[in-house]
């Protein structure tokens, strides 16, 4: 049977030894996990933004310093970039 035929080299999940009781906390702990807290000086936010644009519509511009900064985070945490987007 082919699906039985890598069966020996499938990664084995272990029953879970505890049973959750409280699914509120195990969840925020579950959120809490993938929390990263990014500290920007006053100097720093006041370059963040481009200047506004004046004509109506488009996509939103960005400063130079945001680009630099989400694509250096993106390559210390070993991201793509949909994924350093999303966690900007």
């Amino acid at each position: 049977m082919p699906h039985k035929f890598n069966a020996d080299h499938r990664d084995k999940i272990p029953k879970q030894k505890q049973r959750v009781t409280n699914w509120a906390e195990y969840d925020e702990g579950l959120r809490g996990r993938g929390d990263l807290t990014v500290w920007v000086s006053e100097d720093a936010l006041a370059l963040w933004s481009a200047p506004p644009r004046t004509t109506p519509g488009g996509q939103a511009l960005y400063s130079d310093l945001a680009i630099e900064l989400c694509l250096t985070l993106g390559m210390v945490f070993k991201q793509p970039l949909r994924q350093t987007q999303g966690l900007m």
